[in-house]
C-alpha cells in the first residue's frame, strides 16, 4: 500500500513552456520570471520539460537548465513534476538523477517512441529511470496520440510493482481510460487528466487533478473548472470549460505553433517575455497577430466572467 501524501498532486499543474532567449538559447532570466508568474498565479504545481517545454527538441543540458531555473524559484512553493524521458535509456536515467539531486516532488516518463517495443521492454525502460532516482515518486505519461504506444491496465498494473509509481499523466482522448487506471491504482495512485479541452469530464469521472499545455496561459479559466466541479456546480463548469475551448480552437488557427502564440499572449497580458519556439515547431508570421490579439481579448473576457463567479 501506498502510505505517501498524495495531496500534493492534487490541483491545476501547468505544463511549463520552453523560455528562450532572442538567440534561442535556454533563458535562465525569462525561465525564473515564468514560475514566478505561475506561483503568483495561484496554480498547484509545474510540469516542466515536457510536450509543452519543447523536450524533444532540447539537449539534455538544456533540460537541466530549465529545471534548475525552475526549482531555484519554486522549490517548496509549487509541486515540481520533471519529465525526464528521452529516447534512450542513459539520458534518461541521467536526467531523472539530475531532477532527484534538486529535490523535484516527482520525475515522469514517456514510454521510448520509434521501434514498437513490447510491455515488458517498456516496463524495464520506465524502471531503469525510476532506479536513478530511488527516492522521487515516478509518473507514467500516456500519450499514445504522439508516442504512439498506449498505457495498458495490465501494464500500469505490472509498473505498480515499483513502489515509486504514483500515478499516471493521462493524455489519451478517451476520458474512460481516467475511470480504468483509477480504478487500478486506488486511492493509493493518482491519475491527471491531460487534454485541456475536457478538464470538467476529467475531474467528474475521477481524475485528482489536471496537467496541461493551454494552463499556463489562463490558469484563471482552469482553476476556476476545478473550484466549480469541487462544488458541483458542473453547468457553470461546463460554461467555462466551452470559453477555454473557444480560446483554444482559435489559438491553434494560428500559422505558428501553439506554444508561440501562448508566449506572445503572456508576453502581452503579463509582462513576461518567453521566446519563440524551437524549429521545427513554427514561430509566428506578421498574419497572426490579429488572432493573437483576438485570443487576448477572449482569455481577458473570460478572466473577467470567472472573477465574477463565487467559488
Amino acid at each position: 500500500m501506498n502510505m505517501k501524501d498524495l495531496t500534493k498532486y492534487q490541483g491545476i499543474i501547468p505544463a511549463f513552456y520552453a523560455c528562450y532567449n532572442d538567440d534561442g538559447s535556454i533563458s535562465p532570466e525569462r525561465t525564473r520570471a515564468l514560475t514566478q508568474l505561475m506561483i503568483d498565479k495561484g496554480v498547484k504545481g509545474l510540469y516542466v520539460c515536457g510536450s509543452s517545454g519543447e523536450c524533444i527538441y532540447q539537449g539534455k543540458e538544456e533540460r537541466k537548465i530549465t529545471l534548475e531555473n525552475v526549482m531555484a524559484v519554486a522549490k517548496g512553493k509549487l509541486t515540481i513534476i520533471a519529465h525526464v524521458a528521452c529516447n534512450n535509456t542513459a539520458d534518461s536515467m541521467e536526467l531523472a538523477a539530475h531532477a532527484e539531486s534538486l529535490g523535484v516532488d516527482a520525475i515522469a516518463a514517456i514510454p521510448p517512441i520509434y521501434f514498437k517495443l513490447p510491455d515488458h521492454a517498456i516496463a524495464q525502460y520506465w524502471n531503469d529511470i525510476s532506479s536513478a532516482a530511488p527516492n522521487t515518486d515516478f509518473v507514467i505519461y500516456n500519450i499514445p496520440q504522439l508516442a504512439g504506444v498506449s498505457l495498458s491496465v495490465p501494464l500500469y498494473k505490472k509498473m505498480m510493482e515499483n513502489k515509486n509509481v504514483i500515478g499516471v499523466k493521462n493524455s489519451s482522448m478517451p476520458i474512460q481510460d481516467i475511470q480504468m487506471f483509477k480504478a487500478a491504482g486506488g486511492a493509493d495512485h493518482v491519475v491527471f487528466n491531460g487534454p485541456d479541452e475536457q478538464l470538467i469530464g476529467g475531474l467528474t469521472i475521477g481524475a485528482d487533478g489536471g496537467i496541461g499545455g493551454t494552463y499556463g496561459v489562463m490558469p484563471e479559466l482552469y482553476l476556476t473548472i476545478e473550484k466549480l466541479v469541487k462544488a458541483g456546480r458542473i453547468g457553470e463548469a461546463r460554461e467555462v470549460q466551452y470559453k477555454a475551448d473557444e480560446i483554444i480552437y482559435t489559438m491553434c488557427s494560428c500559422h505558428g505553433n501553439l506554444y508561440a502564440v501562448q508566449k506572445k499572449i503572456i508576453a502581452m497580458r503579463d509582462g513576461v517575455e518567453c521566446g519563440g519556439v524551437r524549429k521545427p515547431l513554427a514561430n509566428l508570421i506578421p498574419e497572426d497577430m490579429a488572432i493573437v490579439e483576438k485570443c487576448r481579448a477572449l482569455i481577458d473576457e473570460a478572466v473577467a466572467f470567472c472573477s465574477k463567479i463565487s467559488c
